[in-house]
């Protein structure tokens, strides 16, 4: 039997809030889900996603990170629309600057899963997207500058793209900025929608021309399971270095016990903890908060029971400093 293609996942995704409710038997959620928070910012979660939920469980870590609430409409001082600086960042159209030796490509706007706690969610994806144009002016922007050493692709995900896509943009950077050694891939695909690394996918990914780190995203060690682990081995055998970047959520991740299962399961599917992020302020996601107290107690819990390799780096992303800045 064909494996079934990613696009089709992608198309069946559910984005109705009341079809997921029925999905998990939990009709009676209904009435926190407010029809303006799912217009602002739409539902979508791959169904092999919402498989991988408790079904009856209203307090499921992966039913809450995608089920738009009542709590997202209200007004939190110190949340805003653009939580890490990223319109001051601006360079070209996508291309983001903020680290030295490193630009950041917003290569598209479409993502298979709509986060709630997103701190682009409210981002201009229309006017700021590097692949418009044929990536002319993204690669424009990398040629020009030799302190460039590494591309970042991110978005929305850029594994929404079509790798025929990707495989365009990689080549015109090969071809026009010699000065590049590295590329980074941020993307929750191989997770939410692991169909999406296919073969050509790893082919691409094999004859990149520089030295590839794949930084997914995993909040919660349920978000395992076989398939998942089986995009993750289908990435190292194309040569990508596999890292994990999480953010601390409240009532999906904050305890030792569920950040401990998350270093432990990632690394037994070949992932490495990198980043704990603290929540970044964005206008709709106050409610996922956990205050730095907190944090700073659950990452000493971690390095107490943890091999040092598996305690992710805690740390908050804060405008205008020159790298993220640790707690």
């Amino acid at each position: 039997m064909q494996p079934r293609r990613w696009q089709q996942a992608w198309r069946e995704a559910v984005r109705d809030p009341r079809e997921l409710l029925v999905l998990l038997g939990l009709e009676a959620l209904a009435a926190r889900v407010p029809a303006e928070a799912a217009a602002q910012f739409p539902l979508r979660v791959p169904r092999g996603f919402v498989a991988r939920m408790r079904r009856g469980d209203p307090a499921d870590p992966l039913l809450r990170q995608v089920l738009p609430l009542d709590e997202e409409l209200l007004p939190v001082p110190g949340f805003g629309l653009d939580a890490v600086g990223d319109a001051a960042a601006r360079a070209a159209a996508g291309v983001i600057r903020k680290y030295r030796g490193r630009a950041l490509l917003v290569a598209t706007g479409s993502c298979a899963v709509h986060c709630r706690y997103c701190f682009r969610r409210h981002f201009p994806y229309a006017e700021e997207t590097a692949a418009a144009a044929g990536w002319r002016g993204a690669v424009d922007a990398i040629a020009a500058d030799p302190a460039i050493d590494e591309v970042i692709l991110s978005g929305g995900d850029p594994l929404s793209l079509a790798t025929p896509k990707l495989a365009e943009l990689t080549a015109a950077l090969a071809r026009r900025a010699p000065h590049l050694r590295r590329l980074r891939l941020h993307t929750r695909l191989p997770v939410v929608l692991p169909e999406r690394v296919d073969a050509e996918l790893a082919g691409w990914l094999a004859t990149v021309p520089w030295p590839v780190a794949v930084v997914v995203h995993t909040n919660h060690a349920n978000e395992f399971d076989p398939a998942v682990d089986a995009a993750m081995a289908r990435l190292r055998a194309a040569g990508a270095t596999l890292l994990n970047q999480a953010v601390l959520l409240r009532g999906v991740n904050d305890s030792a016990d569920a950040l401990a299962a998350l270093s432990e399961r990632g690394f037994a599917a070949g992932v490495l903890p990198y980043y704990l992020h603290q929540l970044d302020r964005v206008a709709g996601a106050a409610h996922f908060e956990v205050d730095d107290a907190r944090a700073l107690a659950l990452h000493a819990a971690l390095r107490e029971r943890l091999s040092g390799y598996l305690v992710p780096k805690l740390v908050r992303e804060v405008a205008g400093d020159a790298s993220k800045r640790p707690l």
